[in-house]
């Protein structure tokens, strides 16, 4: 019989679960379920009154070195008083596991459960809190750097663009497309005024499914997966960009809950002027880094929705949409 390798697996939840009541000392009325299976695993642990959520990170996706670094982050934030889920220890005080699955060893790591519940259609007064806590985050994480990716714009839009490329064939409108748009936003970063640009280390991922909302409106922000380094502007315009995914740019809505967002982070810090005319830019730029992280995970991840067809919708529905609603490009030559 001959035994094939795996590349990736979903791990079993009751054997996690007898696996953390050892680890961690919970009780053995400790219950575990999956409730996210994608770039890592997620699963709900619940002891009695007790709350958890366990990462476990895909085969390969992230170093030890930078989970580290993650932890690392996350412990100065709450320190500082910032609303998130922070990591556990175990009774040995390690806060990363390595469990032993059938692609290889894979790292994990237990998390504070955040109260509330994800909401999809948020209230101005709630985006307003929302910039003042993402506002509150970078007051502590400017000028501050992680030993993790720097999000410089080669890295957002040159190889993002040519993990899509392995999708996408040239010839097609679409291609061409993101070509010139990529010459365009390579441009403006280049002669962007960086004096007025705050640097610092980004989320990279704030948007209503890593955040938690009570009934009495606490905030909580959680997955730091990708956090890294670079322009903190890049965190507001990937939630305004994700805003307009949600809302749609005509909605009556949006663009209230847009300024209130901005209205509450500068209520703690101000954005600069430089900082919010490339707003929009970084947003388009982000589409660009998200579907290039969607193209490189297609073996263990997004095979079940990425194909050509796809990014071809989601390129003319989203990405270009977004680049002609803020005029990115004009009397550039991009189409």
């Amino acid at each position: 019989m001959i035994h094939f390798p795996v590349t990736n697996s979903n791990l079993s939840a009751t054997h996690i679960g007898l696996f953390l009541q050892e680890k961690y000392s919970l009780s053995k009325d400790t219950k575990c379920q999956l409730i996210k299976a994608g770039i890592n695993d997620t699963y709900l642990v619940i002891d009695n009154l007790d709350k958890f959520v366990f990462r476990v990170y895909s085969f390969n996706w992230r170093t030890r070195s930078e989970i580290d670094e993650e932890i690392k982050l996350l412990h100065q934030l709450k320190e500082n008083n910032i609303s998130i889920s922070y990591p556990l220890t175990d009774n040995d005080n390690n806060y990363i596991q390595i469990l032993n699955a059938p692609e290889g060893d894979r790292f994990a790591v237990l998390f504070t459960f955040a109260g509330g519940e994800k909401l999809h259609i948020i209230s101005e007064e709630t985006h307003f809190q929302i910039g003042q806590l993402m506002a509150r985050l970078h007051k502590v994480t400017r000028s501050q750097k992680l030993n993790r990716i720097n999000y410089a714009p080669e890295v957002i839009l040159i190889d993002s663009l040519k993990k899509i490329s392995s999708f996408l064939t040239n010839d097609t409108e679409e291609m061409n497309f993101m070509k010139s748009a990529q010459a365009y936003l390579l441009e403006e970063f280049e002669n962007a005024d960086t004096s007025q640009i705050r640097q610092g280390i980004v989320h990279l991922d704030i948007w209503f499914d890593n955040l938690n909302i009570t009934n009495d409106n606490k905030i909580t922000i959680f997955d730091f997966d990708f956090c890294g380094n670079g322009w903190l502007c890049l965190d507001i315009a990937y939630y305004i960009l994700q805003l307009h995914n949600i809302e749609k740019y005509e909605a009556k809505d949006y663009q209230p809950k847009v300024d209130s967002f901005i209205k509450g982070y500068e209520s703690v810090i101000a954005i600069s002027t430089e900082e919010k005319r490339l707003v929009p830019m970084l947003g388009t730029s982000l589409y660009f880094f998200y579907l290039g992280v969607q193209c490189q995970r297609y073996d263990n991840w997004s095979n079940s929705f990425l194909s050509e067809n796809y990014l071809k919708r989601f390129i003319n529905g989203l990405v270009k949409r977004y680049y002609e609603i803020y005029k990115l490009g004009y009397n550039k030559n991009c189409a």
